[in-house]
């Protein structure tokens, strides 16, 4: 095989590209919880944040979130190239304020869950998952 100088620079501006999708996946969750909160503290505590510790396959890892007195809860996926998983939002009359669904990982990373509580106070939970079959094309 022979490598010319326009394949090593093509080469090297993949890898290039390739190392900065991680920290842009960061930066878009960090957008994500700034828009939910709209920059105000996030305490702990108050949530529950169920994740398997390790998903065999990332196609489908079930989460369950249970925020008694929460108005609304943010799930993400921080490591995904879009991090926004669910977003669930409770009334009045909602029985009790949980929620389960199933999601996709690219890999290992955390899973974070923000619940907006009635007070208009903020609270976190997260968790790693460690995906041994990427979901999200890995």
């Amino acid at each position: 095989m022979n490598l010319t100088r326009r394949d090593a620079l093509a080469l090297g501006l993949g890898a290039t590209a390739a190392s900065l999708l991680p920290l842009r996946a960061v930066a878009a969750a960090d957008d994500a919880i700034a828009a939910f909160t709209g920059g105000a503290d996030i305490g702990a505590g108050g949530i529950t944040l169920t994740a398997p510790e390790i998903a065999e396959n990332g196609n489908t890892v079930p989460v369950s979130v249970d925020a008694p007195g929460a108005v609304s809860i943010l799930v993400l996926a921080t490591g995904n190239p879009t991090p926004g998983v669910a977003t669930f939002n409770f009334g009045p009359l909602a029985g009790s304020q949980s929620a389960s669904t199933r999601m996709r990982l690219a890999g290992t990373q955390d899973v974070v869950a923000i619940a907006k509580m009635a007070d208009g106070s903020f609270v976190k939970a997260s968790s790693t998952v460690k995906v041994t079959i990427g979901g999200c094309g890995g």
